[in-house]
């Protein structure tokens, strides 16, 4: 479930998705139902289903991802997002939403609604320069408990082989994809994605992004796990201190809160590791990321907030140079970044040209 503005109403929804309602008495036969789409997702549908008192989401997985370029994904991931939140819910239960019910034949299912004004999405509070580093810090701490409450799991490990799953959605899009556009930098990002490929330590969400991740009054709730899968937990960590970084290009006057945020929810994360050694990890977690930044500007999904020339030639410029002399730390590849954002000021005040 993404966090998205409500738009135009579906007067008259598909019959599968109202049947998939009253068969799971999530709903009585001929009950009112207002279906509204809920937009920022690019791989699944979501609605919000408002029915009398009381209000669900419904989700069902894409088989082509809503974006430019050719993108396929199985629509069995819808299966393994329900799995991952079960697992979610028996170790955080106020950090995931309620869940309701499942369809895995028609890839759909049914989950709490989250109202915005109770659960804000943490991406727009960010770019809405509203940035505070303790919620970073609780990001981090939430993903660690995840991470070193499923490793060594020889059950979880089996349930979500989804190898297959995981390349499709994360590896070939973002790595490999991101090789083909950089052939300099091509042998590097093949071995890391070879590396990630390859590494089953914890159970990785696959998309800890702050479009992903409401701020609610228990703590952060993490949404969309379809990228769920047996693997490298350095991926998440990685992928979510991208985000914060790439903020720091655009959200004007709160750059230091989010350079600040990104360190803390590191810090916070490396002290739940404690199936592996914590320098292994970390040094993972560095090597990925100017991987995941440069994919986030000629992979096969830009951010689309970049849209300053300026801001994706310094991304260019800053990854390619830690692919190339890799960061040891998490912390270090933060401080290269830091240090080349205050190398190039610019002419306007979050422009480092």
């Amino acid at each position: 479930m993404n966090r998205p503005s409500a738009t135009q109403a579906i007067p008259r929804p598909e019959p599968a998705l109202t049947d998939f309602l009253t068969a799971h008495q999530l709903a009585a036969p001929g009950e009112s139902a207002r279906w509204t789409p809920l937009a920022g997702g690019v791989s699944s549908d979501l609605w919000r289903v408002d029915l009398p008192g009381r209000s669900l989401c419904v989700k069902r997985a894409l088989a082509k991802l809503k974006v430019a370029a050719d993108w396929q994904a199985p629509v069995s991931r819808n299966a393994y997002e329900w799995a991952w939140m079960r697992f979610a819910s028996r170790h955080r239960p106020d950090n995931v939403p309620g869940l309701l019910a499942h369809d895995p034949e028609a890839g759909l299912f049914a989950m709490a609604y989250l109202p915005p004004e109770r659960y804000p999405m943490w991406k727009a509070q960010l770019l809405g320069g509203e940035v505070r580093v303790e919620t970073a810090a609780a990001v981090g701490e939430l993903l660690g408990s995840l991470h070193a409450a499923s490793a060594g799991d020889a059950a979880l490990a089996v349930e979500f082989a989804t190898d297959d799953n995981f390349h499709a959605l994360r590896v070939e899009p973002y790595l490999l994809a991101t090789a083909v556009a950089h052939p300099t930098l091509s042998d590097t990002l093949q071995g890391l994605a070879e590396r990630t490929a390859t590494t089953h330590l914890a159970l990785v969400h696959g998309d800890v992004s702050p479009k992903n991740i409401l701020v609610g009054p228990s703590g952060p709730v993490l949404l969309d796990a379809e990228c769920a899968w047996y693997g490298d937990p350095a991926f998440d960590l990685a992928f979510c201190a991208t985000h914060l970084l790439l903020k720091s290009l655009v959200v004007s006057g709160r750059r230091d809160g989010l350079l600040r945020s990104a360190g803390v929810l590191a810090e916070a994360y490396l002290r739940c590791v404690d199936w592996e050694p914590r320098p292994a990890l970390e040094a993972r977690a560095a090597a990925l990321l100017p991987a995941l930044l440069l994919a986030r500007v000629d992979g096969k999904s830009p951010v689309e907030y970049l849209t300053d020339e300026r801001h994706r030639l310094f991304v260019r410029t800053v990854a390619s140079a830690l692919l190339r002399a890799p960061a040891p730390t998490v912390a270090d590849a933060l401080d290269a970044w830091t240090t080349a954002l205050g190398a190039r000021p610019g002419p306007g005040s979050d422009l480092p040209a």
